[in-house]
């Protein structure tokens, strides 16, 4: 199905070049360009804070953060047994999205799921608690949006965190609706 979606933009895009009389070859030449540009710009600013949760992480910070967690986490997640190691994979993931490092934070993510998968009777189907926490690793509450940030840095923005406080307040109110979202689909189809 994806391929025939861009499949159809590429057709789109052809048929609008020639409506338009524009250049096709030049115009993706310098999508390139802008491409290699802002990947430049951007991967100083992942990798201090990359850095700086490797830093967190191997002082204990990062595990006492998810620690706390915890407690919600074995309300949200009732099917993982208390004591799995699941928690802690998930409290580092959520800790991590937190923070606008998406990119560092799909390894915990990985385990997180290798470890619900030992729990799962049908192994062909994700279990509910896949499921939950895909929708709560998508819709994560974001903090600290780095990236963002640091696009708007390279855009000239005269004050680029000032979406932080717009940020944390969406990302929460997605958060919580798909949560409950996630819960009322459940019951229905639990019936």
């Amino acid at each position: 199905m994806i391929n025939y979606i861009f499949g159809l933009f590429f057709i789109t895009g052809i048929i609008y070049s020639f409506i338009t009389n524009t250049n096709i070859s030049e115009e993706m030449l310098l999508a390139s360009s802008n491409s290699i540009e802002l990947i430049f710009s951007i991967i100083p600013v992942i990798c201090l804070w990359l850095g700086i949760m490797n830093i967190a992480k191997k002082s204990g910070l990062l595990d006492k953060l998810a620690k706390m967690l915890t407690p919600i986490l074995k309300i949200i997640f009732p099917e993982i047994p208390q004591n799995s190691p699941c928690f802690s994979y998930i409290g580092s993931n959520i800790m991590m999205n937190m923070l606008g490092l998406g990119n560092a934070a799909t390894p915990f993510g990985l385990k997180a799921i290798k470890e619900m998968q030992e729990f799962n009777d049908k192994k062909d189907t994700a279990s509910r608690s896949m499921i939950t926490f895909l929708v709560l690793n998508t819709a994560s509450v974001t903090i600290m949006p780095t990236t963002i940030i640091s696009l708007r840095m390279l855009y000239g923005s005269v004050s680029p965190e000032s979406i932080i406080p717009y940020i944390i307040i969406t990302s929460s109110l997605s958060c919580i609706i798909g949560l409950i979202i996630d819960r009322i689909l459940y019951l229905v189809v639990r019936k």
